[in-house]
C-alpha cells in the first residue's frame, strides 16, 4: 500500500484529522489559539441557523465522515485495489462514489444539527443539552445494532470480494455508491452519537472510529450485539437519571 494513490488517501485522512483537531479547540481556550486563526475557527465551529452556518457545518461533518469512515473502509478499498492486478479498476471513481454518499449524509447531519440548535436541544458546538435527546440517541443506536438492515450491511462490508463480484459490471462509480450506501447502513446511528459524545470531541471520534472499524472485520460479529446492549442500557440510564 505504498503506491501514490494510497499515500494520497492516507494523506487525505490525516489532513481531515488535523483540521478537526484545529477546529476542536475548546471555547475557553480559543483566545490563546490565535496562531490557528482564533476568530476564524470560532466562527467556523459555531452553529448559526442560516445558509452560511449550514455550509460550515456541512464542511465539518464532511471532514468528520472522511476522517472516521475512510479507515473503516480500508479492507474494502484494498480488496478493490488488488482486483486491479488482474482486471481494469478505477479506485478514484470508487472513492468519488463512496464519498458522495457520505457528503449526502453530512448535509443531512448539518441540517439536523441546525434544527436541534434552533430548538435549544444542542449547544452552539453541537453537544446535547437534553437528557432525553442523549438517551434517545443512545437507545436508537443500541436498538439498530440488532436490526436486520445493519446485519445485512455488515455482512457485505466483512466480505468485500463477494460484494464487488456481485456488482462488478456496474462500474467503479456505481460500486463506490453501493459501498458508501452499505457503509452508511452500518454506521449512521453510531455517527449521530456525536451529539452525545461531542460533535467536535476528538476522543469520541477516535473511539467511534475504532469501534466501527472493528465491527466491519469478521471478528467484529462478537461486539455488535453486546455493544447494542451497552448503548441501550446507557441510554435508559441517561434518559431516566440524567439532568
Amino acid at each position: 500500500m505504498s503506491a501514490p494513490h494510497w499515500l494520497a488517501l492516507y494523506g487525505g485522512v490525516l489532513l481531515c484529522w488535523l483540521l478537526l483537531a484545529l477546529m476542536a479547540v475548546p471555547a475557553d481556550l480559543r483566545d490563546v489559539a490565535r496562531v490557528f486563526g482564533g476568530d476564524f475557527w470560532e466562527a467556523f465551529c459555531t452553529t448559526t441557523p442560516d445558509a452560511a452556518g449550514f455550509l460550515r457545518l456541512w464542511v465539518m461533518w464532511g471532514l468528520m465522515s472522511g476522517a472516521m469512515m475512510a479507515p473503516t473502509a480500508l479492507p474494502a478499498l484494498a480488496t478493490y485495489d488488488d482486483l486491479g492486478k488482474s482486471t481494469e479498476t478505477d479506485l478514484g471513481a470508487l472513492l468519488v462514489g463512496y464519498l458522495a454518499v457520505w457528503l449526502g449524509f453530512s448535509a443531512g447531519a448539518a441540517g439536523l444539527q441546525i434544527a436541534l440548535f434552533s430548538q435549544g436541544w444542542v449547544s452552539a458546538f453541537g453537544d446535547s443539552r437534553s437528557a432525553v435527546l442523549s438517551g434517545g440517541l443512545l437507545v436508537l443506536a443500541g436498538a439498530y445494532q440488532f436490526s436486520a438492515l445493519k446485519e445485512a450491511c455488515l455482512a457485505k462490508c466483512r466480505m468485500p470480494l463477494t460484494f464487488f463480484m456481485a456488482h462488478w459490471d456496474e462500474g467503479a462509480l456505481r460500486n463506490g455508491l453501493r459501498l458508501g450506501a452499505v457503509c452508511l447502513g452500518c454506521c449512521w446511528a453510531l455517527m449521530l452519537l456525536g451529539f452525545v459524545g461531542g460533535v467536535m470531541s476528538l476522543g469520541f471520534m477516535g473511539l467511534a472510529t475504532l469501534v466501527m472499524t472493528l465491527e466491519k472485520l469478521r471478528a467484529g460479529a462478537w461486539i455488535t450485539r453486546p455493544l447494542g446492549l451497552v448503548l441501550i442500557g446507557s441510554g435508559l440510564a441517561v434518559a431516566l437519571f440524567g439532568s
